[in-house]
């Protein structure tokens, strides 16, 4: 009887535990990551590895910054992160273009674009294995909180709240595919769905249009508090960039 309750007891604690969506995933999905070879999110780390080496402007990423491997340790793990002469949280890839633009003197190119992609992946694959560890405190403190709001928030026709799936719902199944518990933790990652890598910018989007409201304009205050949120939300868990997805 002691048993019982205890496995019981186990099994709710166990529940509760936060893990990444590659366990949600199927086998040949997980294998397709866990192979580098065979992760297709590898031919966008591959174009970002030539344009990390390449000029854009004045000079490439590596005259300033080095090698990526060693300069780009760690970096992804803790983004967004709060631009104090922005006095907001950027992204990763925002951080990316606004030194491409500002310090390169490179033309702008587009949030979703491969260029942009590529070079965000090639950067978060630095990091993988290692655990987020994004910062919610002082100057961040009322984005996080803006961001808790926002992923609490009912919206659209139908009516629902990214919390109603991602903490009500996750494990469940909607359409034959397992709700995740939504971490971030892969970003940039191959989706089979989308057939590309693509943004959690992409994915959040995606996701507004799917329960019917306006979704949030690119690059905007409010996505970004939003991955802020679910960042942190992460915190813990491995970087697997490129991640692999249904």
């Amino acid at each position: 009887m002691i048993r019982r309750i205890l496995l019981a007891a186990l099994l709710v604690m166990a529940a509760g535990e936060r893990h990444s969506g590659y366990q949600d995933a199927s086998p040949q999905v997980r294998a397709m990551q866990d192979d580098d070879a065979s992760n297709p999110g590898f031919l966008w780390i591959q174009q970002g590895e030539t344009l990390w080496n390449e000029r854009a402007g004045s000079n490439s990423c590596a005259d300033c910054h080095g090698a990526a491997t060693t300069a780009m340790r760690g970096v992804a793990a803790r983004y967004p992160l709060f631009d104090a002469r922005l006095g907001r949280p950027i992204t990763l890839a925002q951080r990316i273009e606004q030194c491409r633009v500002e310090r390169q003197g490179a033309a702008q190119v587009l949030a979703e674009s491969d260029e942009a992609l590529a070079l965000t992946a090639y950067v978060g694959l630095q990091s993988r294995g290692l655990p987020l560890s994004v910062t919610t405190g002082g100057p961040t403190r009322q984005f996080y909180a803006a961001g808790k709001a926002l992923f609490e928030k009912r919206l659209g026709q139908l009516n629902l709240a990214c919390a109603q799936c991602h903490d009500d719902r996750a494990g469940e199944r909607l359409g034959g595919a397992v709700i995740p518990q939504g971490h971030p933790n892969g970003y940039p990652e191959y989706r089979l769905e989308w057939q590309s890598i693509g943004s959690l910018e992409r994915r959040i989007r995606n996701c507004m249009q799917g329960v019917r409201a306006e979704p949030f304009a690119a690059d905007s205050l409010e996505l970004v508090e939003l991955e802020l949120y679910l960042a942190a939300r992460a915190n813990g868990l491995a970087v697997e960039t490129p991640a692999v997805r249904p």
